[in-house]
């Protein structure tokens, strides 16, 4: 149900409220690895190649999308903070409705142009069928997609961050089974794995859309989820896609690297595929944790409780520091046993194993980032995000070429490119974010 976080216990409000957040991440990323798990063992590494070559492409227009829930998300944080409730119903109406709308648009664009958006990220001539195939069955659920992320964020802007969890729970345990229908049984091979992806977040959508419409009274629009307030449109766009540019100006950056790693044959695009999903378990305890601090103290601001916001940035921080640490001694000690999940070829296991031992000691940085992230977010400034999240990414792929091309690093130039990213990020937003709190007092 709904939450008000503008009164109570702070830390217990945080902790309750980001850790369904983290657990719905894990299990998207669980369902993920498993799509690249059974691709990887029963059809081959030339198969877990193609899902991985063609991933960050999916991800960063699946990462513009849910930027423009986020913001959306914000907004809605802020008239529920200040309990306008009219306004509240018009911009989720009008959000959804130009959402789905881009949604569509994007996804056919993708579709008709994958195989010749993969030729010119440098994929291998002999996985472009195979990783255009699976893309173009993604593209086409990406609308789905959109609507259950939207709907689940405007939950979340309410305080309820449990509901999303159930229905994504649901989902996952259907997609593995899926998967295990479509690729093993049936031998679909990854158009199977794409197909069961596409099925399982329609199921999500529906789940959620039947869950708002029964429990949620604000949420109960009826005909009123076809009112497009044109007034309300710019502040959504201003919001949404400043989230959305930020989201995939660092899938951008991990594109130029995905590109990069091409270069250097199918042992090393098959390891970037296993170490990126490690990546991404990595990071979900420390971003989940910002947008939860994003949507407390975004309630916060709309009911103007600025003592309130300044707790709940320094309970996030040190809670992002100690996930940070935590998660960076458990990939440490586990990456032999992790990169064997993902493949049997040694050389595949071999450079997966020496990135995580790399990054593995890096973790506490994108915490600290991750946190003040969350700060500018649930305050209103997204612009900070967008501009540091640049930075981050410039010297990142720049880092990566520098050393995998000219100074011979290899796959190594991975995880130092990533430092120097997020080295030069901190470096951007801690001016800014030590003016902001000295004006602002939060």
């Amino acid at each position: 149900m709904t939450k008000d976080m503008t009164k109570g216990a702070i830390l217990p409000s945080l902790i309750g409220f980001t850790v369904p957040l983290i657990l719905g991440n894990l299990l998207q990323l669980t369902y993920n690895a498993v799509d690249s798990m059974i691709v990887g063992r029963y059809v081959g590494k030339e198969a877990l190649a193609a899902v991985g070559t063609s991933n960050p492409l999916m991800t960063l227009v699946l990462l513009f999308t849910n930027g423009i829930c986020l913001g959306a998300g914000i907004l809605v944080s802020f008239h529920y903070g200040a309990k306008e409730t009219e306004t509240l119903k018009r911009q989720v109406s009008t959000g959804m409705l130009a959402g789905i709308v881009f949604s569509l648009a994007v996804g056919v664009i993708i579709s008709i142009f994958a195989g010749s958006i993969l030729s010119l990220l440098r994929a291998d001539a002999a996985i472009v069928p195979m990783a255009s195939g699976y893309l173009r069955i993604i593209m086409m659920g990406l609308a789905a997609s959109f609507l259950y992320n939207y709907l689940a964020s405007m939950l979340r802007a309410m305080g309820d961050s449990r509901s999303p969890l159930y229905f994504l729970g649901i989902s996952a345990v259907l997609n593995i089974a899926g998967d295990l229908f479509l690729v093993v049984g049936l031998k679909l091979g990854i158009l199977g794995a794409a197909l069961s992806t596409i099925i399982c977040e329609g199921l999500s959508a529906l789940f959620c859309w039947i869950y708002i419409y029964r429990r949620i009274p604000e949420l109960r629009l009826g005909k009123r989820w076809l009112v497009f307030d044109k007034s309300l449109l710019k502040t959504t766009l201003s919001y949404g896609i400043v989230s959305a540019l930020q989201q995939s100006t660092v899938q951008l950056g991990k594109l130029a690297v995905q590109a990069f790693v091409n270069t250097l044959g199918v042992n090393s695009t098959a390891a970037f595929n296993a170490t990126n999903r490690m990546d991404d378990y990595a990071m979900v305890p420390e971003q989940n944790l910002a947008h939860g601090m994003s949507s407390v103290m975004a309630q916060n601001v709309g009911a103007h409780r600025s003592d309130r916001v300044k707790k709940v940035f320094r309970y996030g921080i040190c809670l992002e520091l100690s996930f940070g640490i935590l998660v960076g001694i458990l990939l440490f000690f586990g990456a032999g046993w992790i990169m064997s999940l993902f493949s049997k070829d040694p050389e595949v296991i071999s450079e997966g194993v020496k990135y995580l031992h790399l990054i593995a000691f890096m973790y506490p940085l994108p915490a600290l980032t991750n946190g003040i992230q969350g700060y500018f977010r649930g305050t209103g400034d997204l612009k900070v995000t967008l501009y540091s999240s640049m930075v981050n990414m410039g010297v990142r792929v720049l880092c990566c070429y520098i050393l995998m091309f000219r100074l011979g690093f290899g796959f190594e130039a991975i995880p130092w490119s990533y430092f120097a990213g997020w080295i030069a990020m901190m470096t951007a937003e801690v001016p800014v974010l030590a003016v902001r709190i000295r004006r602002t007092g939060s």
